[in-house]
């Protein structure tokens, strides 16, 4: 019995709720399930904190809306401190740019100076170094050539420009005013860039003379060497001696009073010009002296002097040297001179005689042919004739003669000089 009695209490389900909704002869009945009303309360719920929100807002709008104004307010007063006192620097930098505006434009105009006066200088070296080069003067290699423009101003064209490379200005952007003091002053800015310019001109100057004088020394050591050798064959070089031809001669200009001696760079100059025209000199007179040989490659077998006559047995002076060729050889002249002698000359044979001035003659003898007629100018290695053995001769070879004053010298003193002159000659 009391089972029976359990049973009805724990076994008894529970009754759910109906709701019941009565439109006139219409009733409907709805079941109220647990799910529906955990629903029900959090909808309940969210609109709760939802008005709780709203409420807030619209009590606190004020206070919010008055703190982000207030925010807004001292970022922007920060701002305008911060470009007040970034414009109160720039002030500062200005003045003190205006201040040592005047001092830099001195030292700029001053190195603008020294640059012209450079740049002037290389007008002069121009036409003495190409005729250095031309005449073959040589230097050495570690020595630049002074046409290299002083660096100012990391080599802008004005004083503008070197201005603004001293101030820390780069062009079109001023901005950077701000900041161009940090670090070292403008003036010690200045100071050490003026000093490096300097340096820099003073070394270029310093190689042009060296490059000067170098070239001096060369054009001198030449001309010297030039004279001494035409000294072993007899001859001077006459200093300031005249041009060949009558238009080197043309020269002219307004009277001007020469330059002052006392400046090292216009003395150099002054020097260089004289040892040039010394080399030019004496290679005009080595040029119209017969310094060649007639027969290049050929081996000469017989020299100047005493020995015996191949004819008569006995001893004869031999007033030349024989070179051995074979017929038809090309002659060729010996220097530049002019034709006196062109045809048959007793025992020469074939002959030609050039005058070289000076009282120097060549005769070239035993020709089979001669090319050339009397009154030709002929130049250094021009040919004259064909070699062969006409005239008093055993046998086909070329018979060289040079005269002095129509006495007959040694041709070996001017074909070894012709020698040692190749070196010099350009």
């Amino acid at each position: 019995m009391a089972e029976r009695s359990e049973n009805r209490v724990f076994g008894k389900r529970a009754q759910q709720h109906v709701v019941i909704l009565a439109s006139g002869d219409k009733i409907r009945h709805m079941t109220v399930r647990p799910w529906m009303v955990a629903v029900g309360f959090c909808f309940a719920g969210m609109f709760t904190v939802g008005y709780l929100a709203a409420t807030s807002y619209l009590v606190l709008r004020d206070d919010l809306i008055g703190a982000t104004m207030a925010r807004q307010a001292r970022m922007q007063h920060d701002y305008e401190d911060r470009i007040s006192a970034l414009r109160a620097q720039v002030d500062r930098v200005t003045s003190r740019q205006l201040l040592d505006q005047q001092v830099v434009e001195g030292k700029v105009e001053k190195l603008m100076q020294q640059q012209l006066a450079l740049s002037e200088r290389h007008g002069k070296l121009d036409a003495l170094l190409n005729r250095a080069e031309g005449s073959g003067v040589d230097t050495p290699d570690t020595i630049p050539l002074p046409d290299e423009k002083p660096p100012i101003g990391e080599r802008r064209a004005d004083a503008a420009g070197a201005i603004d490379a001293i101030m820390g200005i780069a062009p079109q952007k001023t901005t950077q005013l701000a900041y161009a003091a940090t670090g070292e002053s403008v003036a010690d800015r200045a100071d050490r860039l003026f000093s490096r310019v300097t340096l820099s001109l003073k070394g270029l100057e310093h190689e042009q003379l060296n490059r000067i004088q170098s070239l001096t020394a060369g054009a001198s050591e030449q001309a010297d060497a030039i004279q001494a050798i035409l000294r072993r064959t007899g001859f001077e070089v006459a200093e300031g001696a005249a041009p060949e031809t009558e238009s080197d001669t043309a020269m002219g200009g307004p009277f001007v009073e020469p330059m002052d001696p006392s400046d090292p760079f216009d003395a150099s100059i002054n020097d260089l010009d004289l040892a040039l025209e010394r080399l030019d000199t004496a290679r005009r007179t080595a040029r119209k002296l017969p310094f060649g040989n007639p027969s290049p490659q050929s081996s000469i077998t017989s020299r100047f002097g005493n020995r015996t006559d191949p004819f008569l047995g006995r001893l004869a002076l031999h007033a030349g040297i024989d070179f051995r060729v074979s017929t038809g050889t090309q002659v060729r002249s010996t220097g530049a001179g002019t034709v006196v002698v062109a045809g048959r000359n007793g025992g020469y044979g074939n002959m030609v005689e050039i005058d070289h001035g000076n009282g120097l003659t060549t005769r070239y003898a035993h020709l089979s042919r001669v090319l050339v007629k009397v009154g030709d100018h002929l130049e250094a290695a021009d040919p004259v004739g064909l070699s062969g053995t006409t005239g008093r001769s055993t046998g086909p070879h070329l018979h060289y003669e040079v005269r002095r004053n129509g006495k007959a010298v040694d041709p070996m003193r001017f074909l070894t000089a012709g020698m040692k002159l190749t070196t010099y000659m350009d």
